[in-house]
């Protein structure tokens, strides 16, 4: 199928049912980070910590920081090299680096139990989805994490620590994406 017809057929619209995005939150207990950020004003260090504070692993993927750490835990500079096992990557780079990521992260699927693919705000590739889907792996484009476990705990879809109440927010910034 030509590049230009995947695009129609994936996804007109994001539409994913609370259902479908709590059952990821649930079965998921360990999240690759690819573009983890050290930086704490960076949305990406503040989505991790939040996503840490909910009780997930997760593994900082940065390749420009190298043997340090991340909130506590040890970056890796790609995702083979992640020696452990992880149910999600969550994509925190540019949006044309989606494809590059998606094809590593279906190649490690089995490998490392990876089960989705999770694109931050403003990130949407089709041709990963389409990629991702036949590989069987679940896909989430255009949205946040922190965002949407705030909003399903408020309206009980998810069981959580957080305050409903209190609302996540990138706090109007533009997500720099590299």
């Amino acid at each position: 199928m030509p590049l230009g017809e995947v695009d129609k057929v994936i996804m007109s619209s994001l539409h994913y049912t609370d259902d479908h995005i709590a059952s990821i939150f649930q079965r998921t207990k360990t999240i690759a980070m690819v573009g983890a950020s050290p930086k704490p004003h960076r949305a990406s260090n503040r989505v991790m910590q939040f996503l840490q504070e909910q009780n997930y692993r997760v593994i900082p993927v940065n390749s420009l920081n190298s043997d340090r750490r991340i909130n506590g835990e040890k970056v890796y500079t790609s995702l083979d090299l992640v020696p452990d096992e992880f149910q999600m990557v969550e994509i925190f780079r540019n949006v044309h680096h989606a494809i590059e990521i998606t094809k590593v992260s279906i190649s490690l699927s089995k490998l490392k139990k990876i089960e989705t693919i999770w694109m931050q705000l403003d990130i949407r590739s089709d041709h990963a989805a389409h990629i991702a889907e036949k590989a069987g792996l679940n896909i989430i484009m255009d949205r946040c994490p922190a965002i949407e476990i705030r909003r399903l705990t408020k309206i009980g879809h998810l069981s959580s620590g957080v305050d409903g109440g209190q609302q996540f927010s990138h706090k109007d910034e533009h997500i720099h994406l590299t």
